[in-house]
């Protein structure tokens, strides 16, 4: 026998060498690893929800990092096509001066390009549509190739559009298109452009022609909201290093002139932080389905360190010492778990790959599509996890003693860790934790998330516990199969506590991240549509107000109409700090990063409400006043009195906060982070915003709704052809199909914690199924029929999926509303038939589960069982 072996082999590991020095520690590591490739010839019997589990989770882990790497690899090593250049700046309503192109030309070749929103119709009117115009230059583009489906060119005249133009008005090529006050000539479709990512997220169809065009339109108003960008193409290929040394000259030669500089490497800055925000998101979601396969990792090295308790008391009563018998049962845990590691490496090595043949063209991927320190982190992630949920099983064999070992099968014994085993587990959780928050890309996202792993960890050991005793104190049923299934809920070797962990882990994220999607649905399709305007409309002119305002008044009778002054601005410094060097927290940098859209008021807006301060008085003359909104400036650490300087028109405008407000966003109405006092702006140029909320018609459907907004936008668009207009509820449709394409991230997130919590639960209910098909085969001897047999099983598990369940959803939806509330400040609603939902699925599959494991035993004859037992 291998036992046998033992006492030799530590009788030399305990000889001195050479040099007098032991080798005792090497030869304990060899031993180990000896014995436990033996014992692995046995296979992995036992082991594959083990395997699955690990798997599953490193895979999510390394395959999220690995795609989100893929995606800003991408945009990093092609910004400079991206952004068009090598630095770009842009700046609303105001043009560089000739000074100041002749100061940029120094640094390379200079192309300019004006973008803004405006209106497209057919040379009829019968047809419009909310446009994306980017008017360019002769030398655009200066970094990659404009592509069009049949060759076409951009000149006088001539314009070139985004395929979804041409369906939504049904031209074709060579077919008039009205823009503005002139008429052009559509001369082909774009096939490519190549920085359609630098100009984020678009309401409306690209549309290209040539800044002479632009000029004859008439959208260029005093006030027009356009966005001017100058691109820098600097000579030859220059490096990160030189490009950000030229941006620091331009922002030492000019700092408050209001432009918003990127260089290539923030090409599309938003659109990255968007990726890495979500990637975070679901790596988050990836490792609470590796936490939850952690309780199957548990319940695997658990059984099966039962299974070996004969050999290793035979270990130890031939002189084996306690960590050799660790050893020997950690290499066992390490190389499966490396095998695990290795299928979860595989499955996410190929993401990237997959996301290559998915993704639209017009999103460029990283030229390297494998990436080591991603899967490098999620092997390290599964390791740690693996060891975490597997040191406690193993440390419990090595504490026993060798008497108490077989003793243990009959009578189990209580086990109390030692302080050495309490540092080890806490040592691995540790490490766990700060692997977690040293890769996460938000620290207080991850340290939240790992918080709240820790309570509900805890609260779900405390409804185990709670079921347990509260199943043990209940009164002694008459009937058999509610007695016997009371009874199983609370006995010896209960699969209470497990099943409970399992459960209960999986089912509160899936229903977290579940509430969370309805609710963004509900917000986007429901209450927003509910409340918003039906339309606002950008770009009034002053002339234009009173004449405008009446031809509403004419097609929409007794509508709700608002009307306020429009400006763009960017906010250059705070409290004396540049924008670019003021520290502000996550929540709040969208406030400082591009330019705002600001508005003057004696009186305080519709849709706000004072939280702090006075309202300044009418016909006020002093110093400039601003309002704040009082979310953002408590984020930004600002407060009345602080003084802010805003760049507007090209020109630096101080202003001291003399008041915050409450802000209703949700109403989509108008708001602004900062309302100023009329004084601040007078006599500076600008176009009015106004909103229109129709009056609802007394049986009025959705249809005849459309059929309005139609009737009013074609009178609008006919009317003031340099207003444009845009109908909300298309606007909401387009972000409600960003928000379903990351909702279907979401439910994979879900589904691989659902597929964890199953495998964990499989788990657990095999793991108990000797106990079972003994049990099943004395109440056979009994008398018990295999009706009821299995009745009592139902009822055991179905009370158990029922309970756990309920505390799930409470659990779920304490997340939901955390997230929604704190995080994205949305209402919560509560969701009763997706609840329901949950607990009919957690009791189906607990019942289903456990009858699976239970079903064999009903066949298994009772003298075999009873010989064997």
């Amino acid at each position: 026998m291998e036992q046998v072996a033992i006492k030799p082999a530590l009788k030399t590991s305990a000889a001195p060498d050479a040099d007098g020095s032991g080798l005792r520690g090497l030869s304990y590591v060899g031993l180990a690893f000896r014995f436990a490739s033996r014992e692995l010839r046995g296979g992995l019997s036992g082991f594959y929800i083990f395997l699955a589990c690990i798997a599953l989770g490193v895979a999510a882990i390394g395959g999220v990092g690995s795609a989100s790497k893929a995606l800003t690899g991408g945009l990093e090593e092609q910004g400079r096509e991206i952004l068009g250049g090598d630095i770009s700046l842009s700046v609303t309503q105001t043009r560089i001066s000739d000074e100041e192109r002749r100061f940029l030309s120094q640094f390379g070749t200079i192309s300019e390009i004006a973008t803004l929103r405006a209106m497209a119709r057919t040379q009829d009117s019968a047809e419009q549509a909310l446009v994306e115009i980017k008017a360019v230059d002769g030398a655009y583009p200066m970094i990659g190739s404009l592509d069009t489906k049949a060759g076409g060119k951009l000149s006088d005249g001539v314009v070139i559009a985004d395929p979804l133009l041409l369906d939504r008005l049904e031209l074709n090529v060579g077919d008039p298109l009205v823009v503005g006050v002139k008429t052009f000539t559509i001369g082909d479709v774009i096939a490519n452009e190549p920085d359609a990512l630098a100009t984020g997220m678009a309401l409306g169809p690209r549309l290209l022609m040539m800044q002479s065009d632009l000029q004859q339109t008439d959208l260029l108003q005093p006030g027009s909201i356009v966005r001017w960008i100058n691109r820098i193409a600097m000579a030859g290929d220059p490096d990160l290093a030189s490009v950000g040394a030229v941006v620091e000259q331009i922002k030492q030669a000019y700092p408050d002139n209001g432009w918003r500089i990127r260089s290539r490497a923030e090409a599309a800055r938003g659109l990255a932080r968007n990726i890495e925000r979500f990637a975070a998101f679901l790596v988050l979601v990836g490792l609470a389905s590796l936490i939850t396969g952690g309780v199957g990792i548990a319940n695997a090295v658990q059984a099966f360190i039962a299974s070996r308790q004969t050999t290793i008391a035979s270990y130890k009563c031939m002189g084996a010492p306690s960590w050799l018998i660790v050893g020997i049962y950690l290499a066992q845990i390490i190389f499966i778990a490396l095998i695990g590691i290795a299928i979860g490496l595989f499955f996410a090595s190929l993401v990237p790959f997959v996301l290559e043949s998915v993704i639209p063209e017009t999103m460029p991927l990283a030229s390297a599509l494998f990436h080591p320190w991603e899967l490098g982190k999620a092997a390290l992630f599964g390791l740690l996890a693996a060891l975490l949920f597997s040191i406690r099983p193993l440390l419990r064999a090595r504490s026993i003693p060798a008497t108490a070992l077989f003793r243990d099968q009959v009578a189990p014994i209580h086990y109390h860790a030692s302080k050495m085993d309490w540092l080890i587990t806490l040592g691995l959780a540790l490490m766990l934790v700060g692997l977690v928050l040293a890769t996460a890309s938000v620290f207080m996202v991850a340290a939240s998330f790992l918080a709240g792993m820790v309570v509900v960890f805890v609260l779900l050991r405390l409804i185990a516990y709670a079921i347990m005793k509260g199943a043990a104190k209940m009164p002694r049923l008459k009937r058999v199969v509610p007695r016997l299934a009371i009874a199983n809920l609370h006995r010896p070797g209960a699969l209470t506590p497990s099943v409970a962990l399992s459960l209960g882990l999986g089912l509160s994220l899936l229903v977290t991240l579940v509430l969370i999607d309805l609710n963004l649905q509900q917000q986007l399709t429901g209450s927003l549509q509910e409340k918003a305007p039906n339309f606002f409309f950008i770009n009034i002119q002053n002339n234009e107000v009173d004449s405008f305002e009446a031809r509403l008044d004419a097609l929409a009778p007794g509508s709700e109409r608002d009307r306020v002054a429009m400006l763009r601005g960017r906010i250059v410094s705070l409290k004396g700090i540049p924008a670019s060097e003021y520290k502000a927290p996550e929540g709040a940098g969208w406030v400082l990063r591009g330019d705002r859209g600001l508005t003057y008021s004696d009186v305080l807006p519709e849709n706000s409400t004072l939280a702090k301060g006075e309202w300044w008085p009418k016909d006020y003359t002093g110093k400039p006043l601003v309002s704040f909104d009082a979310e953002s400036a408590e984020e930004l650490g600002l407060d009345i009195g602080d003084v802010i300087a805003v760049n507007v028109l090209g020109r630096t405008i101080e202003a001291e906060i003399h008041n915050l407000r409450q802000v209703e966003w949700q109403s989509l109405a108008i708001n602004f982070v900062m309302v100023f006092s009329p004084n601040t702006f007078a006599g500076a140029p600008h176009a009015h915003l106004a909103t229109l909320s129709l009056k609802p018609q007394q049986g009025a459907t959705a249809d005849t709704t459309r059929q309005q907004e139609s009737a009013v936008m074609k009178a609008i668009v006919k009317d003031f052809p340099a207003v444009t207009s845009v109908r909300v509820g298309e606007a909401l449709d387009q972000v409600n199909d960003l928000v379903r394409q990351l909702a279907w991230g979401m439910r994979a997130a879900s589904s691989l914690a659902i597929i964890a919590s199953i495998l964990v639960l499989a788990g657990a209910l095999a793991a108990g199924q000797r106990e079972r098909i003994y049990d099943a085969v004395i109440l056979k001897t009994l008398g018990a029929s295999r009706a009821q047999v299995l009745a009592a099983y139902s009822l055991e598990y179905g009370l158990l999926g029922l309970i756990t369940a309920i505390f799930a959803l409470f659990i779920g939806h304490v997340g939901a509303y955390l997230v929604l509330t704190e995080v994205m400040t949305m209402p919560f609603t509560w969701q009763p038939v997706a609840s329901a939902l949950a607990v009919l699925l957690a009791m189906v599959l607990t019942i289903f589960l456990g009858l699976v494991g239970t079903w064999s035993s009903l066949n298994r004859k009772p003298a075999q069982i009873l010989r064997n037992g």
